[in-house]
């Protein structure tokens, strides 16, 4: 028998409708029988990255596993400190929740130190370099510039001070405290902002930082370069351990740790270009080059004192980038 083009859509209608009251009454039912859960699948998804952070093997060593959070609609910022022989330059693209990723870095960088014999050298020299930054994208309001607390009485950061501020520019100043804090703003995720602390080895001295509630304590202690006033090795292990035996043990799950001694410790088993590396032992690295010998001794101390297992590299990270964070 023919059917009509009416009847077909009849034979379909019904088709549809009977579908329909199929899943109404029976889809809740098989629901319930596979036990879906949402909240209890999101949870295991986020028990098991947690584990993988710290627990992933890669070449024998430990591999933190994170990604950092991407920023939104972020703006360009640069800051650029001034040490005794050159610039450590960083621009960032930060959004206004404080989410941030690093475009772009310069070491050691010593366009104007090249030729100081006059204020107008000093002056043209500063006019390059802060071209090269507008050059990037960032504006003219959104440079600053710093100098940390080792390097503020060097005759040569002076010069340039005084010709930034020829140029309208103001040179920020830090004492150790806040470079122990604009390293843990800058360092620590904050996913680990309950669980973790922050070590900053800069030669002249080691900030050791955590959150205590909604504030940093932070607290300094000797450098990578005491040698070089002659302190033994065992005075400084202990008045490091002494130093780390006040972060709370909470806090002592993870470290993250940034400054030129852990960056010699990492930049031989960095894999390709990860942003985290987790270090070896301390004891691993016996050298004979005094600064990394004396860095080790003071990562020694630290673990030592806390227990804590995992010491994770940053190469992202900087204390001046936590003053652009503070801003």
């Amino acid at each position: 028998m023919k059917l009509t083009p009416f009847t077909r859509l009849l034979i379909v209608a019904a088709i549809l409708v009977g579908a329909f009251l199929l899943i109404r009454n029976y889809l809740p039912q098989l629901q319930q029988t596979t036990g879906t859960d949402t909240e209890q699948v999101e949870s295991d998804e986020k028990e098991s990255a947690e584990v993988k952070k710290v627990d992933n093997r890669k070449g024998g060593n430990t591999v933190f596993d994170y990604a950092t959070p991407r920023p939104i609609n972020g703006k360009l910022k640069g800051v650029v400190e001034l040490g005794a022989s050159g610039f450590n330059s960083f621009i960032i693209n930060v959004d206004n929740q404080g989410r941030w990723e690093l475009k772009k870095a310069e070491f050691g960088a010593s366009l104007v130190y090249e030729n100081m014999a006059t204020e107008q050298d000093v002056r043209d020299g500063l006019k390059k370099y802060i071209a090269t930054m507008l050059d990037f994208g960032v504006g003219s309001k959104e440079i600053h510039f710093m100098v940390s607390s080792s390097a503020i009485k060097a005759p040569e950061v002076q010069k340039i001070r005084n010709g930034l501020k020829s140029l309208g520019y103001v040179v920020n100043s830090v004492d150790a405290t806040q470079e122990g804090r604009f390293a843990l703003k800058a360092v620590l995720p904050d996913d680990w902002k309950d669980s973790a602390f922050t070590v900053d080895i800069g030669s002249g001295n080691t900030k050791v930082s955590w959150l205590n509630g909604s504030s940093i304590h932070s607290e300094e202690v000797y450098g990578s370069k005491y040698y070089q006033d002659n302190i033994s090795d065992e005075q400084v292990y202990n008045a490091v351990r002494a130093v780390a035996a006040k972060i709370p043990p909470s806090k002592r799950k993870l470290c993250f740790i940034i400054g030129g001694a852990p960056f010699q410790m990492a930049k031989d088993i960095r894999n390709g270009k990860e942003r985290y590396t987790v270090l070896l032992n301390p004891e691993e690295y016996d050298s004979e080059e005094q600064k990394l010998s004396a860095g080790a001794n003071i990562y020694k101390a630290i673990k030592d004192e806390t227990g804590t297992e995992t010491f994770v590299f940053d190469w992202d990270a900087n204390f001046t980038i936590g003053f652009l964070l503070s801003l």
